[in-house]
């Protein structure tokens, strides 16, 4: 009898602490409670994402993140996801679809997070009917079979300034590739693939970056699939592909050419500054064999060789100046009369020079060639 009136004061005891400290049965299981209401009522799985990450993007489906653009969104995020943080729900709601019977598909960074249960919520409230949460998030995207993810442009950029993934144009060399693109891309069309994936690094770490055509362009997931299935760890796609990159880095800003002494030439100077600052503002190419372009020419080199020439003159482009280039000037020079002569390009200049030698750089201004410039 003793014992159990000890053990009985013992427990009372130790009950009057722990309440004294704030806690008791009743206030763990509100507190539990008060956690969950943040959670949203629709959950959804990997598998019900990848239904509907499709290229071009369904009027009726919205998949959204809810991560801050920057650093999250940037880096990656799940493809066709359009970002809209959970802290700019307010001001960005305009761009969520106007039919409320829209499927909306929130996700962040993983179940701890509470952001894309917030903004579901948001959403809710706003009247839309069919709302989900991917609430594993972004993480279990990227740990999905087959799963890659998407850039931004601001990601893509940074990559070319650091060198460190290989950037590829998924659309066909003729016209598009040809007309402009990413510097420092190559170019692997998708319908070549299966021949030309030699060009792709040998190393299966190396990040690789494939766009195309923009968002309602299917090459470049298309390649980015082929990519990761030839045993590629790190491929992304900069979904918005293109049309957003000239946005994004003006690429299309007029060329300032300063003229050089030869017979319509530019110098040295300019045309290093031109490949540093802007080299996607003119379209280099190199007018030497196959052979001789795969042995070693300039990052953003594209190559017509000459016999191969005339037949393409109408496929350059219009709205940017031409350099061809050669090992010792002669190809390019003649590159240059075989353009030059018909003139098919009025407005815009069009360059040959070698890519050793003198240096000289030859250019072609609006009218006849330009007359040299003094010392």
């Amino acid at each position: 009898m003793k014992t159990k009136r000890v053990l009985m004061l013992t427990i009372v005891a130790v009950m009057a602490v722990t309440m004294s400290l704030g806690w008791s049965p009743a206030l763990k299981t509100a507190e539990a409670g008060a956690k969950a209401e943040w959670k949203f009522h629709d959950i959804v799985s990997v598998n019900f994402v990848q239904q509907h990450v499709k290229i071009p993007k369904p009027d009726n489906v919205m998949i959204i993140d809810a991560r801050p653009y920057k650093p999250k969104y940037v880096k990656g995020h799940i493809p066709t996801a359009v970002s809209i943080p959970h802290s700019k729900f307010d001001q960005l709601k305009g761009k969520l679809p106007k039919d409320k019977n829209a499927l909306l598909i929130f996700y962040c960074g993983g179940f701890k997070c509470k952001l894309s249960h917030k903004s579901a919520w948001k959403a809710e409230k706003l009247g839309y009917k069919n709302v989900k949460v991917f609430a594993a998030g972004f993480p279990a995207w990227m740990k999905g079979r087959g799963n890659y993810a998407a850039v931004s442009a601001e990601y893509v950029a940074e990559q070319m300034d650091t060198n460190k993934a290989v950037i590829i144009d998924s659309r066909p060399f003729r016209p598009k590739y040809i007309k402009g693109h990413i510097p420092t891309a190559m170019s692997i069309p998708d319908s070549q693939f299966k021949e030309l994936e030699g060009k792709l690094p040998l190393d299966v770490n190396t990040p690789l970056i494939f766009y195309c055509g923009g968002f309602k362009c299917p090459l470049s997931y298309k390649s980015a699939k082929k990519a990761i299935r030839m045993g590629y760890t790190n491929v992304k796609v900069f979904a918005a592909g293109y049309p957003a990159w000239k946005k994004y880095a003006g690429a299309t800003q007029a060329v300032q050419i300063t003229a050089g002494k030869e017979e319509g030439s530019i110098d040295i100077a300019t045309f290093k500054k031109i490949l540093k600052e802007n080299p996607d503002s003119i379209l280099l190419v190199d007018a030497r064999s196959p052979e001789e372009y795969k042995a070693g020419t300039f990052r953003n080199a594209v190559n017509i060789p000459n016999d191969q020439l005339e037949k393409n003159i109408k496929s350059l482009p219009s709205d940017k100046p031409i350099v061809f280039v050669c090992n010792t000037g002669a190809l390019s020079g003649e590159a240059y009369y075989m353009v030059k002569d018909p003139e098919p390009l009025p407005i815009f200049p069009m360059s040959p020079i070698p890519l050793r030698g003198d240096g000289a750089l030859y250019l072609r201004g609006e009218d006849s060639p330009r007359t040299p410039a003094d010392p």
